[in-house]
């Protein structure tokens, strides 16, 4: 093999035990060798404990001090908000579903407005978490009334925010790796995410209760360095591409079984799951679909219901 000609970081913020980094890893190396050692890329997990998280690390790569990134929806708003529309609430049934919207034209239209704001996202980017649950420390949620006084931990988007604000709960915006300490110490009452982050951050040690309420779908988005990657010559650009594409789905695979493994080794623990029927917290989305349509425009809502149906 040659030298490296490309020297690239990759960050992403779940933990090192995760599908994420497993399959960033093995894509970056998939990379390394087809190019004959040209494209050397480290790959850092937690965000490489960069102080500031999330936010910091999007703007390093709007910078060009990090060259890819993964990313949520959510977070991606903060510059390109109808990235955001990747997150509306009881829109998608199921991880596949938000899959097809994503890879379809949803998605094109969130990357035509990322590749305007000076990010590249791949044609296939939504690497997988899951359909978010309610992860509880005393009681389990089966109705909209459960959630009356209940403190959430939410990661700082606006659109999750106000999807528990119309449950009836309190949101309390937490980075992802204060998330224990937030239950442990009984700064909030539940946290909401898929059932593999309890795994990556310890929370079997303190929840007692899972609700499978699959309120929205969560995943992180590939991005480049939009600088960087136009430099790269286009043979180098079609191996990253098809890489990405090959290991988003290996990952989407690999996600969906972590999820489902997991919740039968919890459940043998002693955790608690319960079912949701979804209708009922639906019925409460209606003022918050109004207002987040005008938010995300009749464009992006368009296709959004082309891809999942009328959200009223």
């Amino acid at each position: 093999m040659s030298e490296a000609t490309y020297r690239f970081v990759q960050v992403h913020n779940q933990a090192a035990i995760g599908t994420l980094h497993e399959n960033l890893t093995a894509m970056w190396a998939a990379v390394h060798a087809e190019t004959g050692g040209r494209v050397e890329t480290t790959v850092h997990p937690e965000n490489n404990k960069i102080p500031g998280a999330d936010p910091v690390v999007l703007k390093n790569l709007l910078a060009g001090e990090v060259q890819f990134f993964t990313l949520m929806g959510g977070g991606i708003a903060e510059v390109v908000p109808v990235a955001e529309v990747q997150q509306v609430p009881f829109a998608f049934r199921s991880a596949a579903e938000a899959h097809r919207a994503i890879d379809g034209l949803l998605g094109r239209h969130v990357a035509a407005e990322i590749a305007a704001k000076g990010l590249h996202i791949f044609p296939v980017a939504g690497f997988d978490n899951g359909m978010r649950q309610i992860t509880a420390l005393d009681r389990p949620v089966r109705t909209p009334e459960d959630f009356a006084g209940m403190k959430v931990r939410t990661p700082p988007s606006e659109l999750i925010m106000d999807t528990f604000r119309a449950l009836g709960a309190e949101p309390v915006p937490t980075l992802s790796n204060q998330i224990f300490a937030a239950l442990r110490d009984r700064k909030v009452d539940a946290q909401e995410n898929p059932v593999a982050i309890i795994e990556a951050f310890g929370l079997d040690a303190v929840v007692k209760h899972v609700s499978m309420t699959n309120h929205m779908w969560s995943g992180f988005n590939q991005m480049a360095h939009m600088p960087t990657w136009i430099s790269l010559s286009d043979d180098i650009k079609a191996v990253i591409e098809r890489n990405v594409t090959l290991f988003v789905r290996r990952q989407r695979a690999a996600q969906e079984e972590r999820n489902n493994t997991l919740r039968v080794r919890y459940e043998r623990q002693g955790i608690a799951f319960n079912e949701v029927d979804p209708a009922p917290f639906r019925a409460q989305m209606s003022g918050l679909y109004v207002t987040w349509r005008e938010r995300l425009g009749s464009k992006c809502w368009s296709l959004l219901e082309d891809a999942v149906g009328p959200l009223r």
